[in-house]
């Protein structure tokens, strides 16, 4: 069996700049993605418009042209898609790595597909694979959405919309601007401070007219088939009628992955232990790149400020090698 230099696992924006530069050193490479190539942003939400310039999401000096000051999902897919059929990169597409085991200095990693083994491994998973779960009855119910793509299915519905980030407030506002009768369930005192600066005086406004109603320090505790259970800041409990509910909840890395290939999570945020210099992790020859990098913290990573893992980890298997 072939032993490569590097196998990423990840095929997302980061996973193709760690590939390019590889080839850029002459280094054998494999990409493994369990979906198609850059799968999270394929699951964004249909309008979603990025919060960076395309300049900033550029990989390996590419040039990303946009007729938008903020490029939208299907110009990046357009983008990363692009360079990775231009530059014919090594990438095996729905395959999903389920394990790495180490022995002599090599690691085979063993997917649902084929085994393969390699000197040096980076794991570039992101975190939009596994939702944020609320873990409460009805969770599981069919109405019950983890994931928003576009606003249609929702006319003239009663949607309650669960959290304050960026995706919950979309959401909300798409929503009821194609008809639909909205509620938002926020754990805070107030939207988050992350949300894109164009967008928060909007649903803030919306909210204010009472166009869409929130509840702030609120929480979900149960979901019904045709209601929803919430309690209120003082404590209260209150059913609303409801058909959908959109659990804006966040995402999370894959831990159990993370752990079982022998990386050291830190703290109540689960950080990963990794060298900031290189990406190396507690395991030898083992590197992070891009959000995965911040634990349950979503917001330490993006693709703007991660761009340089690649650069990064390959120097210092040159280094080594």
């Amino acid at each position: 069996m072939e032993i490569l230099d590097l196998l990423i696992i990840g095929g997302g924006p980061i996973g193709l700049n760690c590939a390019l530069e590889a080839h850029h050193h002459t280094l054998s490479y494999l990409i493994i993605e369990k979906g198609t190539i850059v799968n999270s942003l394929y699951n964004y939400p249909l309008y979603m418009r990025f919060f960076s310039t395309a300049e900033k999401l550029e990989i390996d000096n590419i040039p990303f042209i946009s007729t938008a000051p903020k490029p939208g999902r299907q110009e990046a897919l357009e983008y990363y898609q692009g360079i990775a059929r231009q530059r014919n990169l090594n990438i095996h597409l729905y395959e999903k790595a389920e394990k790495i085991d180490k022995k002599e200095g090599i690691f085979t990693v063993t997917t649902n597909k084929n085994k393969y083994r390699a000197k040096n491994i980076i794991i570039s998973t992101g975190f939009y694979d596994l939702p944020n779960r609320m873990d409460i009855p009805g969770e599981d119910l069919p109405k019950v959405k983890h994931y928003y793509t576009e606003p249609y299915p929702y006319a003239r519905q009663k949607i309650v919309v669960v959290g304050s980030s960026n995706s919950a407030v979309d959401a909300a506002l798409e929503t009821y601007r194609k008809g639909a009768d909205v509620t938002m369930i926020i754990r805070h005192s107030g939207i988050s401070d992350h949300v894109k600066y164009w967008v928060k005086p909007d649903i803030e406004n919306r909210i204010s007219e009472g166009s869409i109603k929130a509840f702030f320090q609120a929480e979900l505790t149960e979901i019904r088939e045709h209601s929803v259970v919430f309690r209120d800041d003082k404590g209260d409990l209150h059913e609303i009628e409801n058909d959908f509910v959109l659990a804006m909840t966040g995402y999370l890395p894959d831990f159990d992955f993370l752990r079982n290939s022998g990386i050291e999570l830190q703290g109540e945020c689960l950080n990963p232990l990794y060298n900031p210099e290189t990406m190396e992790t507690n395991v030898e020859n083992l590197y992070l790149a891009g959000v995965v990098c911040g634990g349950k913290d979503t917001h330490l990573w993006f693709i703007e400020n991660s761009r340089i893992h690649a650069k990064m980890i390959v120097k210092d298997i040159i280094a080594k090698s």
